[in-house]
């Protein structure tokens, strides 16, 4: 195991599901988080919270999930669902346990979703090659369709976006995202999206 991967904090079970149930983030030490604390030093007076873009990016979200979720209900599937095709599609030879990294949602909450999925023929699993132990993901034929659906409606949103506020911001736009991820998490994020394995299999 990595040093990155020991100090790598408890995954948060899968909120933005409406299935997760509370006791799931209670069972996980998430029921309580912190508030806000005032500024650090007495007196001194706090930073206004960037109102403005915390809200732009809620409601930019909210919509943008809008499109698949249409999507999803022909299915009966959820945002979760979701997430998992997406990353299989686009690193076929996915480990659960790489998986699980990217997607920092519980074993329990992972292995429901990914049975549902194998059930109804939208993933296959594989044996791993050079840990038998593994279990290698891949989209069936029919889950690569939907995948690519869902990318497809999300990706027109994201050019239509470009193209009103101006292909030029791009650049500083993913600069932005990228930012806004941990540190130590921003290279492991670049090359999984550059196309990268997101880990190599791990040997005993």
């Amino acid at each position: 195991m990595t040093q990155a991967a020991r100090t790598r904090p408890a995954p948060i079970p899968d909120a933005a599901n409406e299935d997760v149930r509370e006791e799931e983030l209670r069972e996980a030490g998430y029921a309580r988080l912190p508030t806000d604390q005032g500024p650090a030093n007495p007196g001194e007076p706090a930073e206004a919270p960037h109102y403005d873009l915390i809200e732009l990016l809620f409601f930019a979200y909210r919509d943008f999930v809008a499109d698949p979720d249409r999507i999803l209900a022909e299915y009966g599937f959820g945002r979760a669902h979701h997430r998992v095709l997406h990353f299989v599609d686009r690193h076929p030879g996915l480990t659960i346990a790489e998986l699980l990294d990217i997607l920092r949602i519980t074993k329990q909450s992972l292995n429901r979703v990914l049975k549902e999925l194998i059930e109804q023929g939208y993933i296959a699993q594989r044996t791993g090659t050079s840990d038998r132990r593994h279990r290698l993901l891949t989209c069936t034929p029919q889950g690569r369709e939907l995948a690519q659906r869902l990318a497809g409606v999300q990706g027109e949103r994201v050019r239509r976006a470009l193209a009103e506020a101006g292909p030029s911001l791009r650049d500083p736009a993913s600069r932005f995202l990228l930012a806004m991820i941990e540190p130590g998490e921003r290279a492991a994020v670049s090359r999984l999206i550059a196309g990268g394995d997101p880990a190599p299999e791990v040997k005993p």
